[in-house]
């Protein structure tokens, strides 16, 4: 199994979000292209995936930038995954029924193990533990 860059981008930025205080500061999409050195467009993208998914907030203007919208110690892998990567599932089985498909059933218990310890893992443990 392997994720996006884009999963990877997000992933950090809000750990640097949480790291430079961003609940009470504005950052902006240069700041953050800069110190990954990544593209302001291709990093937009991503932060608009995050947006929607009412991570972070943007602000316009010459005081604008994004922001953490959740609580800092309430936003897990899992959340900044599904923002970038979506929910279906990573096995689906095309073979066999999936009521009769054991593989199946398999692969779903293993993605819902590894879902709750994401789920669990809260990005201000990195941040916090440099």
């Amino acid at each position: 199994m392997k994720y996006t860059k884009a999963t990877n981008y997000a992933l950090h930025t809000i750990v640097y979000m949480i790291e430079h205080n961003a609940q009470s500061e504005k950052i902006s999409v240069h700041t953050l292209a800069n110190h990954f050195n990544v593209s302001v467009t291709y990093l937009s993208k991503i932060l608009t995936q995050l947006v929607k998914a009412d991570l972070i907030e943007s602000t316009s203007g010459v005081n604008g930038g994004y922001a953490l919208r959740k609580k800092a110690e309430d936003i897990s892998f899992l959340d900044v995954i599904k923002a970038t990567e979506g929910t279906g599932a990573l096995f689906d089985c095309n073979i066999e029924k999936e009521s009769k498909c054991l593989i199946h059933k398999v692969m779903t218990e293993a993605e819902n193990v590894m879902e709750k310890y994401l789920q669990d893992k809260k990005l201000i443990e990195v941040a916090q533990n440099p």
